[in-house]
């Protein structure tokens, strides 16, 4: 059975096209063939020699090559020259160009439209390049961590806030995923939505601002973040200094006449002949309405006066010194310092010796509920035996100081609320130390940080203080 399908029939070879070079002196032989063809006749009609008429011809031969060789040169030349300009520039190499441009003939005109288009994509290359730059110095000022993510999640590009955010090498963190950074929430909460990210324990709350750009032609998502998190605490103390505004008030006014009326109530039970019990019973519920009143008066003036915190007083001050003076004041323990670089930075003495005393304080009560320290007099307080250990230490950082307080005792239970006023794990603290520490560290334009340390049991208080502080605007809680 014969097949219906047609047998391959192999297409005739393409004829080779002569080069440009050879079609010039082809045509220009072309073009001399008549007078060659004439100037032969005439040389050979002459009564010479047979040597003299070839000569002669050879002669004219050689004329004719040397033209030729004139006519491709001049016309080949120039094309060769564009050709290698134009292929610079498509290499992005805006350094050569067009020799002999003038505009009085066609080859000319064309090697100036050249040499244009040259100059044109240089100084657009240069625009590109000094924008480019501009832009990632602008990116990389910004005090605000900003992130750029592709299409599959992935970090394309991050700012040096965002390193420091992260604690991150740019190197280690292109190409990773949202997820691996933490920073999916950045892609999943709504855009001008406050997020708080998991990040170093640290508690601050971020303003997200998210759009969208394209690089290559592919779409990218940007994340801008900014730090709200002062602000926010600045709104809350004013709500809370409202509020104890007005409980001061309210609570003053009733526990003033309470008070009094329980103390003339136990001097009348003491001159009222009664029966010996009755009397002791009343003495004793009246002595306990007196002392709870007294306690909550006094409680009410500790927070009036976390309310009322006057504005930093600076001056110069010696952190060593300093230092020192705070760790002598805690008796109930021996308490270690690492020395650190002698540093003298403007500060609230006043202020500072406070904070301090607080913080190292509240070290030493961690270490103190989890450890049976030996009673010693306070002389004798470097002899103490405590299971556990409070390490003070500071350093210097390029434009603030770094002060570190570590603690052996059981850590953060619920490091979210360390900060929140009244909240308080102690059976008899007022929940107003950390905060009053973190509004001094605030008035003075640092921070206090506080989390639960990584290779060991324990937390690490660390307070940053600028040399030079530009004091914010007080706002008491």
């Amino acid at each position: 059975m014969e097949s219906s399908s047609r047998p391959n029939v192999p297409h005739p070879p393409k004829r080779a096209r002569l080069l440009y070079e050879h079609r010039i002196s082809l045509y220009s032989f072309l073009v001399a063939l008549p007078g060659l063809l004439l100037g032969s006749v005439f040389v050979w009609m002459q009564p010479w020699t047979v040597g003299s008429r070839l000569a002669l011809l050879g002669a004219e031969l050689f004329v004719w090559w040397l033209l030729a060789a004139a006519l491709q040169e001049q016309t080949t030349r120039p094309l060769q020259t564009l050709a290698n300009v134009i292929a610079s520039l498509r290499e992005e190499d805006y350094s050569f160009r067009a020799r002999n441009a003038g505009p009085q003939d066609a080859l000319g005109e064309l090697s100036l439209e050249v040499n244009a288009l040259a100059d044109m994509l240089s100084s657009e290359k240069i625009r590109t390049i000094e924008a480019t730059a501009l832009l990632q110095r602008v990116v990389d000022e910004i005090d605000a961590p900003l992130f750029a993510f592709d299409l599959a999640g992935r970090l394309r590009l991050v700012n040096p806030a965002g390193e420091h955010l992260l604690r991150l090498p740019r190197t280690r963190m292109l190409a990773s995923t949202a997820s691996e950074l933490n920073l999916q929430p950045c892609l999943a909460a709504p855009n001008e939505s406050v997020v708080e990210l998991n990040l170093n324990e640290s508690q601050a709350r971020w303003l997200l601002r998210r759009s969208t750009f394209r690089q290559d032609g592919v779409p990218h998502t940007l994340v801008v973040l900014s730090d709200v998190s002062r602000a926010l605490r600045e709104e809350e103390r004013k709500a809370w200094q409202r509020l104890i505004r007005v409980l001061g008030h309210e609570l003053s006014n009733s526990l003033a006449p309470i008070k009094s009326i329980a103390g003339s109530l136990s001097s009348r039970v003491s001159s009222t002949a009664m029966d010996a019990d009755v009397r002791s019973d009343l003495q004793r519920g009246l002595e306990i309405i007196e002392t709870r009143s007294e306690s909550l008066q006094r409680f009410l003036e500790a927070y009036r006066r976390l309310a009322q915190m006057p504005a930093p007083a600076l001056r110069d001050v010696p952190l060593a010194p300093l230092i020192t003076r705070v760790v002598n004041l805690e008796t109930r323990m021996k308490v270690s310092v690492q020395p650190g670089p002698d540093l003298v930075f403007r500060a609230d003495p006043d202020q500072l010796e406070q904070m301090l005393i607080n913080l190292v304080r509240n070290a030493a009560d961690a270490v103190l509920q989890t450890s049976s320290p030996v009673p010693v007099e306070a002389s004798e307080r470097a002899s103490a035996s405590v299971d556990g250990k409070v390490v003070v230490r500071w350093e210097a950082g390029r434009d603030d100081v770094i002060i570190g307080i570590e603690d052996d005792g059981p850590g953060l239970l619920n490091p979210a609320n360390v900060f929140t006023p009244f909240y308080t794990t102690k059976p008899n603290g007022s929940g107003v130390g950390l905060v009053l520490s973190r509004q001094i560290a605030e008035a003075h334009g640092g921070n206090v940080e506080i989390a639960n340390r990584a290779q060991a049991r324990g937390c690490v208080v660390k307070v940053i203080l600028p040399r030079s502080p530009a004091l914010p605007a007080m706002a008491g809680l």
